[in-house]
């Protein structure tokens, strides 16, 4: 039986032990802050596709994750008795002026090509409902594809369907066999400092969750926002991307003024109450993909970090991926997705 061991018990980590232990492996699963302490503790949790257009390896990876999404988190959800609040949601975008609304028109075409039959891209008179969020041109995107995860849920989902299989998440330990390196921001500081260039860097966000229970309704991306309807019955809010700050933990007007574009938008929150605001750090590798592969320089270790703002949607996809490689030695890791990528 071989053996595994997972430093980081953020979704990533926790996805590979999944997928390690349904595939025979024995795994084990460290991280001294405990399940979903990092950024994958999070509040919005939106898998959202990138544009169907310019197709790349990367693109395509994704599609294949978030397609897989489903029967993965129905899997946890039966494994270990608590939901993921997982949702193919669908999404609505707003069209900006004429010149995005011809750009989203020749969207939809690629999207019949690149997409096939597994989703669409649609453009379309704006809903007539609260839930609707206003557009200059009266115009909106839908697409089929978006779905939404609730971050922390989703976590404790795993943990819970690997303990029903015997593997507890530690929080010391000693190394066992294989080892993968799934530690976030200080993984990726670790690889900067040990190659001496920066091969990443955390990117701080702040989001929020407000009271409104819109559950079953599609998620929103409105001026560079996302507006999530989450199945507990609150709306996440967010998020900031900040390259630079003081405080990784604290949120400040930043997330205030994402909030008040949320509300400009939305007339169904504008008197929504703010229930939680959440600050966190999320890595960021210097390629922009997910860093999949060996750690160069030790045998035996791995590497799994990256994936910023798409690190739910790419989950699936990346265990998979990284089960392949570890325990039957196969690399299938996508164009562009390598460590080396990030040198």
């Amino acid at each position: 039986m071989v053996e595994i061991t997972v430093r980081g018990a953020g979704i990533l980590g926790l996805s590979i032990a999944w997928v390690c232990v349904l595939r025979g492996a024995q795994v084990r699963v460290i991280d001294p802050n405990g399940p979903a302490a990092g950024s994958s503790g999070g509040v919005v949790g939106a898998l959202a596709p990138h544009v169907p257009e310019n197709w790349n390896p990367k693109k395509a990876f994704q599609l294949r994750s978030l397609l897989a999404a489903e029967e993965f988190w129905s899997g946890v959800a039966e494994a270990g008795g608590q939901a993921p609040g997982y949702r193919r949601s669908g999404r609505l975008q707003t069209v900006a002026d004429e010149h995005a609304l011809a750009l989203a028109q020749s969207r939809s075409r690629s999207a019949q090509t690149l997409w096939g039959q597994h989703a669409r891209w649609i453009v379309e008179p704006a809903p007539d409902t609260p839930w609707s969020p206003h557009s200059p041109t009266g115009q909106v995107i839908r697409d089929t594809l978006s779905a939404l995860v609730h971050p922390r849920q989703a976590c404790m989902a795993l943990v819970s369907a690997l303990a029903a299989r015997g593997v507890m998440t530690q929080t010391d330990g000693p190394d066992a066999g294989q080892v993968v390196w799934a530690t976030g921001v200080q993984g990726l500081d670790a690889l900067s400092r040990e190659h001496h260039r920066p091969v990443g860097n955390g990117v701080k966000g702040q989001a929020a969750v407000l009271d409104y229970d819109a559950a079953g309704a599609p998620q929103l991306f409105v001026d560079g926002v996302h507006i999530i309807p989450h199945l507990d019955g609150t709306v996440a809010i967010g998020s900031t991307s900040e390259r630079e700050f003081a405080d990784p933990y604290t949120t400040d007007e930043q997330l205030d003024a994402v909030i008040a574009k949320a509300r400009a938008a939305v007339p169904a929150l504008v008197d929504a109450p703010v229930l939680a605001r959440w600050a966190g750090v999320r890595p960021r590798a210097r390629s922009r993909a997910p860093m999949l592969g060996p750690w160069p320089g030790r045998p035996g270790h791995f590497i799994a970090n990256g994936g910023f703002k798409i690190g739910f949607g790419m989950a699936p996809a990346i265990a998979h991926v990284m089960a392949d490689l570890m325990l039957e030695g196969t690399d299938n890791i996508p164009e562009g997705f390598e460590v080396t990528a990030s040198f």
